[in-house]
């Protein structure tokens, strides 16, 4: 095979992957129910079956489906995949309505982040905290909205790391698409900087104190206000937090 032909194979393996994983992302292909078969998708594609069986493996690798015999691809149940994967997040962003993304993903940063500020008060070393004192630094630098996103997904990310934990610092990571998604969404609102920085540093000062309930208060209050931001930019009560239920 030349370059060109193995450069051909890879791009309609990239788009059988991306074209299927969005439309069982979207709905198309609902849970329990069976891709089409081999033939039909070869044809639809113009591939052979040795390109189409690539495309299925990562749609397995990523917990979307999974392949039985004489029977095909099987789309599994939703909770089964593997969200946190970049493509999957990536699909499921842009296949939802934006305030309802951004309710899911904030349910899952008041949960973690105020721990996660907790712990990183507790069990950061001076280095750790340095790390994060940068990401502050550069996110008062930062002259538009823009320029304010690295620095402030750095800053979380740094907050992950210093809990030490390493299971939580693969979350920061695999976050952190999400997470820059619901930053640009909140930056759109008109005064994003001079509300951010402040919640931001209450954070940052806590830690710098050793202070865990400091941190954890200074986080839920940054993640209450980011909620109310995004409220008001997209004038939705779906975005209303999700209340506990009672037993």
């Amino acid at each position: 095979m030349n370059y060109r032909n193995l450069q051909n194979r890879k791009s309609m393996h990239g788009r059988i992957v991306q074209e299927l994983g969005m439309q069982i992302v979207s709905g198309r292909f609902a849970p329990g129910q069976r891709l089409p078969p081999e033939p039909t998708l070869c044809e639809a594609y113009g591939v052979s079956r040795p390109v189409l069986r690539e495309a299925t493996r990562v749609l397995v690798a990523k917990g979307l489906v999974v392949s039985k015999p004489r029977v095909g691809s099987v789309v599994r149940p939703r909770e089964e995949w593997h969200m946190l994967d970049p493509d999957v997040l990536y699909w499921t962003v842009n296949s939802i309505p934006e305030g309802a993304f951004f309710q899911s993903l904030m349910t899952v940063r008041q949960i973690i982040e105020p721990a996660a500020a907790a712990l990183a008060a507790i069990s950061g070393s001076e280095e750790d905290v340095a790390r994060i004192r940068t990401a502050y630094a550069r996110m008062e630098r930062a002259r538009t909205a823009a320029e304010l996103l690295e620095p402030d997904l750095e800053f979380h990310r740094a907050i992950m790391a210093a809990t030490h934990n390493d299971m939580l610092a693969y979350i920061g990571n695999m976050l952190s698409l999400a997470l820059s998604e619901s930053i640009k969404l909140t930056s759109r609102h008109p005064n994003t900087h001079a509300l951010s920085l402040p919640r931001h540093k209450a954070i940052l000062t806590a830690i710098e104190h050793h202070d865990a309930l400091a941190a954890r208060q200074a986080s839920v209050v940054q993640l209450d206000n980011a909620r109310a931001d995004a409220n008001t930019i997209l004038g939705g009560a779906a975005l209303e937090p999700e209340r506990p239920v009672r037993g």
